[in-house]
């Protein structure tokens, strides 16, 4: 049997932090081939990836996994318990940088494929599809797997990302969407002047004051059966004027859109744009934005794969899942235009915190609920 809490702790023990590859995807490329797996490096910029595959390309029942080794910075090595990178146990605890999010779940997946095709080769393939760049830009990580996955005409039928879902306790969520994210930057511009001689400046601080209230108190959406409300919110204003007597020349502005699928990112940037040229043209000021899309909103709609998965959960935990999209984003946002997809995966107990750490009993819990959804799988 493959024992995924020494493969967790193996994991941990590489410090791939993004984009270093720092020995995970060497280790698991080791592991895979060992069990009969086709593996290829599908590296792109500083990104390094991995793709595995048992059994025929292109054949139509393809169940795919997909993951992330790499992890954010460990901060103040001191503050920890333990080593960030000792993957040292205490408690019936595994501790150690990307324990959580998401070194386990990839450790879960993997054995759990490792030992379903050597116990019971299936009719048909399975695909792990693991990036180094999830927690980075995300531009060179799954989306270069997915690109090279399409040139070679490899495909998956459905996939679960096992990213940490539950809140509470494993098994009580799965997530079938996602909302989508977007930031704009805005940039205003007046003229600078004495705040003596309001007539001979242009003061830029009413028109972002006015924008960031309109932009927050718009609302959206009520939601919708699958998502909460979309969601605007200003996060920063910085002008940088030390001088209480001087009307600036210019101030800037950023937001965070949280949204979901009753919009797209096209049309809020049409909705952003039209309110910051009513502001300026209310008040004289010239206003520039910039956006950056992290992602549409997408949702898997409750179906044979959701099914599926919910199924398997119950009959090894007892509990039935709820069907959720809150939280952030995640690559699920690539995978959805490639196949069904959907996130399950642990508790995401203090991830991207000091003393990120998981309870070792979830990870063997987490492999035999992904090894029952590929006997499911395949049995149908």
């Amino acid at each position: 049997m493959t024992d995924p809490q020494k493969l967790t702790a193996d994991l941990v023990r590489c410090a791939s932090v993004t984009p270093e590859e720092g020995g995970a995807l060497v280790l698991l490329d080791k592991v895979l081939s060992q069990a009969g797996f086709s593996c290829t490096r599908v590296d792109r910029g500083e990104v390094s990836n991995l793709f595995a595959r048992w059994g025929d390309k292109g054949h139509a029942r393809t169940f795919g996994f997909n993951g992330h080794t790499d992890v954010v910075p460990v901060g103040d090595a001191a503050s920890w318990t333990h080593p960030p990178f000792g993957a040292e146990e205490e408690d019936g605890w595994l501790y150690g940088r990307g324990a959580t999010d998401m070194k386990s779940g990839v450790a879960a997946f993997a054995a759990a494929a490792i030992d379903f095709v050597r116990d019971t080769p299936p009719d048909g393939a399975i695909v792990l599809a693991i990036t180094g760049d999830e927690e980075g830009p995300s531009t060179d990580g799954t989306i270069a797997l997915l690109d090279w996955m399409d040139k070679q005409n490899e495909r998956m039928s459905a996939c679960i990302v096992g990213e940490p879902t539950c809140p509470e306790t494993i098994g009580d969520m799965i997530k079938i969407g996602r909302r989508g994210s977007m930031s704009a930057w805005f940039t205003v511009k007046g003229k600078q002047g004495h705040s003596a001689y309001l007539h001979k400046a242009l003061n830029p601080m009413p028109a972002i004051a006015l924008l960031a209230h309109r932009l927050s108190a718009h609302k959206l959406d009520e939601g919708t059966d699958h998502f909460d409300p979309s969601t605007c919110s200003v996060t920063t204003i910085d002008t940088g004027n030390p001088a209480t007597n001087v009307i600036p020349a210019e101030t800037r502005m950023t937001v965070n859109l949280r949204f979901n699928d009753l919009h797209t990112s096209a049309s809020l940037t049409e909705w952003l744009q039209a309110e910051a040229d009513k502001v300026a043209s209310e008040t004289g000021v010239k206003i520039e934005m910039t956006i950056r899309v992290s992602g549409e909103a997408f949702l898997t709609p409750p179906g044979d794969l959701s099914t599926l998965v919910s199924t398997a959960v119950t009959r090894e935990t007892g509990l039935v899942p709820v069907l959720s999209t809150t939280g952030g984003t995640s690559d699920a946002r690539f995978v959805k235009s490639h196949c069904p997809v959907v996130e399950f995966g642990l508790v995401g107990h203090r991830m991207h915190q000091v003393d990120e750490r998981v309870w070792i009993e979830h990870i063997h819990a987490l492999k035999r609920i992904y090894a029952r959804i590929l006997s499911d799988y395949f049995a149908q």
